[in-house]
């Protein structure tokens, strides 16, 4: 019951979102001619370009595993990537994670918790690079220093970027006093969480700690550093060859990552299987600030939305068959992930050892 009611809410999140995003539509005809007129070319690298970020975290993943398994091979890695955003494409909750962290516990061997705490490291960095990229082009000479309606974008960024940076600061303190932090998380929890929601807690904050090791070696902080930018920047490419697909050449490319980060964080909202309704309301949002009209704006969104849906699910799916694993398996998965954590998170190894990696 409590599942359907939060599909449900998402749902309905998703429903007001297409809503906002399309009202301001005259002519549904000039949004399918606008398609139908769309450079097909630029689309088609717009599209290559969303599915080959598959392959960037993948590679980029390497980085974020080696304090705890430094020899897990790229196809195991890519398999449970692209597990993991099929699932989330196609099921609600956003359980392709818990579905990315079994399948790649399950072919190359390592702790579930361990590979979690990769997956938050991971995590914490998008979002860390995410505001970067966003303040970074909104002090670009190219950005519209404008309020969109009632909104002003630099205060919401603010507002992110210190909720970025809270979690960034218990990260780190975490991987550098990870027994002094966990205490005094967890004497403040026992203050203010009934038991039955604390003990969870602090174990998979013990559990976590396995897998921060990174945020201690300066050689690969500044390596993961390096990877979420170029992995940001390189998606920002798609963006930029989806507005030109679509005639929108008012925006620059500070513009498309800008649209990047602001997508990437609107996201987080829960809503529906592919995240439909937030993303085409931040491209709204976004578009809104360089003038772009109603219906070139639908267009762009809803195709480039599709298209990206479509190519980055069919990849995953095919990896599900690989891995006999079905959608409905996902509450299975998603089970197993969450009894591992709370099993025995001290049993795992400490920060900074290796887990014996396994083969795919």
């Amino acid at each position: 019951m409590k599942q359907h009611l939060k599909t449900l809410v998402g749902l309905a999140i998703a429903a007001f979102f297409l809503w906002w995003s399309t009202k301001d539509v005259k002519s549904w005809a000039e949004v399918g001619n606008a398609v139908r007129h769309a450079d097909w070319g630029y689309f088609a690298l717009a599209c290559v370009a969303t599915t080959a970020g598959l392959w960037v975290r993948a590679w980029r993943w390497k980085v974020l595993l080696r304090p705890v398994a430094p020899d897990v091979a790229f196809q195991p890695r890519l398999a449970a990537v692209s597990v993991g955003f099929a699932a989330n494409n196609l099921l609600p909750g956003r359980v392709g994670e818990f579905m990315r962290v079994w399948s790649l516990s399950r072919l190359a061997g390592i702790p579930i918790p361990s590979v979690l705490a990769s997956l938050v490291v991971e995590r914490v960095f998008d979002g860390l690079t995410c505001v970067g990229l966003l303040l970074l082009a909104m002090a670009s000479p190219s950005f519209p220093h404008l309020t969109a309606g009632k909104v002003d974008p630099i205060a919401a960024a603010r507002i992110v970027s210190a909720i970025a940076g809270t979690l960034a600061v218990v990260l780190f303190a975490l991987a550098l006093a990870p027994a002094w932090t966990v205490g005094v998380i967890d004497r403040v929890a026992a203050a203010v969480l009934p038991e039955r929601v604390r003990r969870p807690l602090v174990d998979a904050l013990h559990a976590f700690v396995g897998g921060l090791g990174i945020l201690r070696d300066p050689k690969l902080l500044l390596l993961s550093t390096v990877w979420a930018v170029g992995q940001w920047v390189f998606l920002s490419l798609s963006y930029l060859w989806a507005f030109r697909a679509f005639h929108i050449t008012e925006v620059p490319f500070m513009g498309a990552i800008f649209m990047q980060a602001l997508v990437s964080m609107a996201v987080a909202i829960p809503a529906a299987p592919g995240f439909f309704g937030t993303f085409e309301a931040a491209s709204k949002f976004a578009l809104g600030l360089w003038g772009v009209d109603a219906t070139r704006t639908v267009a762009y969104a809803l195709g480039f939305h599709v298209g990206g849906f479509v190519t980055v699910t069919a990849v995953g799916l095919y990896y599900m068959r690989k891995l006999d694993l079905k959608p409905g398996d996902a509450r299975r998965t998603e089970e197993e992930v969450e009894q591992a954590v709370e099993a025995d998170p001290r049993s795992f190894p400490p920060a900074g050892a290796a887990a014996e990696p396994g083969g795919a």
